[in-house]
């Protein structure tokens, strides 16, 4: 079975506020996404620190610009030590082509690159409304993922309500990374397409991203092990 993971999403304002909620998980070393305040605030220099105590880390950009920008800044990102960056897919492929060529670091290797499909926070009323977009949001998303597949790329970022579909259409290979995670009975918050950990495991997320639920729970270490044991555990059965 390929690799699956819980990803604790650090939406803190600053390094210090980061540093005190990992202490507060004791002597685990979760996969960490870092989002755009977190980056703007505290830039490179927190990738690497992270990755210094031992932690894998998603730099959460959503990249969407002309292709050679996306290239050239795909460059300087691959150098951060990363191990999963992302883009929009609404890019289109010439983007999404040039990120992937911009990616490979001078031994060959590189970040996982996934596509932001559909924002989580988006629902058919602002896809067709706003975006203008006349199409479904599920055929919208199977159509940017199919997209990012031909490119290349490792996956998507979609809602765990449209990992099975992605992977029957593009493969178990396919990288399915979910946010829009909630546990039992926990308010949605701004989040329009969530699931539980443990129906996104069943759906097919290969990765789920998680922040309110554990970074704001008094004992975060007990809900990040909760969350992760029963979100492998589903994937697993």
């Amino acid at each position: 079975m390929k690799d699956k993971d819980v990803i604790i999403a650090l939406d803190f304002h600053s390094r210090n506020e980061v540093f005190d909620f990992l202490g507060r998980l004791g002597t685990l070393r979760p996969y960490v996404k870092v989002g755009m305040e977190l980056f703007y605030s505290e830039g490179a220099r927190l990738v690497a620190e992270l990755k210094e105590r031992g932690h894998k880390v998603f730099l959460d950009l959503k990249l969407h610009d002309i292709p050679t920008t996306v290239s050239r800044s795909m460059n300087v990102i691959s150098r951060m030590g990363a191990d999963m960056v992302n883009l929009h897919a609404a890019g289109g492929s010439a983007m999404m082509k040039a990120a992937l060529e911009g990616l490979v670091r001078p031994d060959g290797t590189r970040p996982l690159l996934v596509a932001v499909t559909v924002l989580t926070s988006t629902d058919a009323a602002a896809l067709k409304n706003e975006l203008l977009v006349g199409k479904s949001v599920a055929e919208t998303v199977e159509t940017y993922a199919a997209n990012a597949a031909a490119c290349g790329l490792d996956g998507v970022v979609c809602s765990p309500l449209e990992a099975e579909n992605i992977h029957a259409k593009l493969g178990m290979d396919f990288l399915t990374v979910t946010p829009g995670i909630r546990f039992e009975g926990a308010d949605a918050q701004d989040q329009k397409r969530i699931a539980t950990p443990e129906s996104a495991a069943r759906l097919g997320s290969d990765f789920i991203v998680v922040g309110r639920p554990i970074t704001c729970a008094d004992r975060p270490d007990e809900a990040y092990l909760a969350c992760r044991k029963a979100f492998l555990e589903a994937a697993n059965n």
